[in-house]
């Protein structure tokens, strides 16, 4: 054997990267499998041609995973074919290549729920949780197949690298040839390596990120089958998506949203406010905001609900303005959403920020926020703390861990009538925001409620049951108080979460969000039609009280005829996604890759190639509150001067 050529420990590396792609195959096949009805994926043709333009992000994927394995498994040190050094070299190839690997098993789930590959930022959404070891024990009894698929696949891969073993060879004789062969190769391998982590061999040519990933799709949930878990975390760490752009001139900024508003549109008052934010209780599951649109087979599950939505004003075409819980918050109280990173984990939240909390406060206001989750879950606490919050009522002072439901937090029926509890002792006026924990996985119910509330087409559909009546116990409650005539309660989710309907598997649609506003002296009812977010409700709340001072929103009145022009905006798929008018823009932060129909919620149909003046319109406005969102957020101009 030609111990000065190292032929067989080449043949050895090339066979062990190889395995890492077959590997990344299969589970990407998987993939596809559990988020079949999300990916739209029609066709086995169309599959491996999503697969071709993948292979470059797992290239980069298992170049970046694998480098201190290649590096160990090439360097001259004589020693390379001992049994002990090959041991280290397969030690070393599994646990940095079975961690990066686990990653994607995630997203056979996860992605569900976020409707994008997992990202470095996922560690913001755990990290403050205190119960990370039974919420992962607990994972792995709900998603058990998931976990059994892994050990599975671990298994085999570990048995296929076996196969191919490095014969342990003795010292070479002539060492100069050797070392000399050896750097040869070293240089041409770290060539190529740092060719497949770019993505080519251009010197011109930026390395290949996530956004790259939308680049030959056709649909833009195609971009989720050509990208893997790993490369997205990879990509992510230590990047930020917070960089300021310019596109327009200020006064366009200014024509289309007017971000420093200043209402005289209704009389100074102090109503008691409260708001809440039903986790995860997207609008598909609202009987009363789906009327009228004709969902083959559709039933809804807030009986309570719908019946006060009959003395509510409701808003049946609204839309969540991120993905996540935080994201939520930050949209409805600050009216800063979030888009490929969250602004709450972004290096940007710690500063001045004009909220409802802080214009509430101004006008004497007692300001309450209501999470039922261990104090600090979420982020709740900290983001809590920057908008100034009076008080902050969490498990800790609840101070009943009989009613924990073992996973997330307080059942909600009790914890809502906690915050009645609260408001009963507070001085008027107040406001109150609780943010609902129940209406989530693991899709669960008391034990006392079990059977009471209909199974429905999916999980998800029997707790949204359970927080329904939820809040149907609570108004029965408040009703009774002295403040109760005297509040606002606006009703919104952060996000959705499983998806029964083909109408709501639509890119566009996985972000709608119901929107109520109930007032007990009834004069706000009806049903508006007309795009709105969650960024609306901030702007809304000091418009119908009568603030009278200048305060800083993107987001529009929705009931004092405010005239920036109805629109919705969002982030999917590496793509943001602006409504407004007659169509939807889809911009990749560059450059605009498609034009739909408004109605076209799937965006099945790009009408990019017959653009025209409204659509053109669109675009400016798209990117003139882009250009505005990274500009104050960067310049720490989050508030009115």
């Amino acid at each position: 054997m030609n111990t000065i050529f190292r032929v067989q420990e080449y043949k050895a590396l090339a066979y062990r990267l190889l395995l890492a792609y077959v590997f990344y195959f299969i589970v990407r096949v998987l993939f596809l499998t559990y988020n079949y009805s999300l990916l739209d994926v029609t066709s086995v043709s169309e599959f491996f041609s999503l697969y071709y333009h993948g292979l470059a992000f797992d290239t980069t994927a298992i170049l970046y995973v694998n480098l201190l394995f290649i590096f160990f498994s090439v360097i001259p040190v004589v020693i390379n074919t001992r049994k002990g050094y090959q041991k280290f070299l397969m030690w070393l190839y599994f646990i940095t290549n079975l961690i990066a690997y686990a990653t994607n098993f995630i997203d056979f789930i996860y992605y569900k729920y976020i409707y994008s590959r997992t990202t470095i930022a996922v560690i913001d959404v755990v990290k403050n949780e205190n119960n990370k070891g039974s919420m992962f024990f607990r994972f792995m009894l709900s998603y058990w197949h998931v976990f059994t698929l892994f050990i599975v696949l671990a298994f085999l891969w570990i048995f296929l690298y076996k196969r191919v073993k490095v014969q342990e060879t003795e010292k070479p004789n002539n060492l100069v040839k050797y070392f000399l062969t050896s750097a040869a190769a070293f240089a041409v391998i770290g060539l190529m390596i740092v060719g497949g982590i770019r993505g080519d061999f251009k010197y011109s040519t930026r390395p290949i990120n996530i956004i790259d990933a939308n680049r030959h799709v056709t649909k833009v949930q195609h971009g989720d089958v050509v990208l893997n878990t790993p490369f997205a975390i990879i990509r992510t760490i230590g990047k930020t998506s917070f960089k300021k752009v310019h596109f327009v001139d200020e006064q366009v900024v200014v024509d289309n949203f007017q971000p420093i508003k200043h209402y005289t549109n209704h009389p100074k008052t102090t109503p008691n406010i409260v708001l809440i934010i039903t986790e995860s209780m997207g609008r598909e599951y609202w009987g009363c905001l789906n009327k009228g649109k004709n969902i083959p087979g559709y039933e809804g599950y807030t009986p309570f609900l719908d019946s006060l939505a009959q003395h509510s004003l409701i808003f049946d075409n609204s839309y969540a303005n991120g993905s996540k819980s935080i994201h939520g918050m930050s949209s409805v109280l600050a009216g800063i959403p979030s888009f490929k990173d969250a602004f709450t984990s972004s290096p940007y939240p710690k500063q001045k920020i004009q909220s409802l909390v802080s214009t509430l406060k101004e006008m004497g206001y007692d300001t309450s926020f209501y999470h039922g989750a261990p104090n600090g879950s979420m982020g709740f606490l900290g983001f809590g703390n920057i908008l100034g919050f009076d008080h902050y009522y969490g498990k800790t002072e609840y101070n009943n861990d009989a009613d924990f439901d073992g996973s997330w937090g307080i059942w909600d029926e009790p914890f809502m009538q906690f915050m009645k509890s609260t408001f009963d002792e507070k001085k008027q006026p107040f406001f109150g925001t609780i943010f609902t924990v129940s209406s989530h996985e693991p899709y669960v119910v008391p034990e006392k409620y079990k059977g009471k509330f209909p199974k429905g087409k999916v999980p998800m559909n029997q707790v949204v049951g359970y927080t329904d009546y939820a809040f149907k116990k609570f108004f029965e409650a408040a009703s009774k108080t002295d403040w109760y005539k005297n509040t606002i309660f606006i009703i919104t989710s952060d996000h959705s979460n499983q998806i029964a309907y083909d109408e709501y598997r639509k890119v566009v649609n996985r972000h709608a969000t119901p929107l109520l506003i109930f007032k007990p002296d009834g004069s706000m009812k009806g049903v508006n039609h007309e795009l709105s977010q969650q960024i609306d409700i901030y702007p809304t709340v000091l418009d119908m009280i009568g603030y009278d001072k200048p305060f800083m929103s993107w987001g529009r009145s929705l009931v004092g005829g405010d005239k920036i022009k109805p629109y919705a905006i969002s982030y999917y798929g590496n793509q943001y996604m602006f409504q407004q008018g007659n169509y939807i823009c889809a911009f990749d932060g560059r450059d605009v890759v498609g034009f739909y129909d408004i109605n076209d919620k799937g965006l099945e149909h790009n009408l990019i190639s017959k653009k025209n003046k409204e659509m053109e319109q669109v675009e400016i406005a798209c990117k003139a509150f882009l250009q505005d969102y990274f500009e104050r957020i960067i310049d720490k101009k989050l508030y009115s001067k």
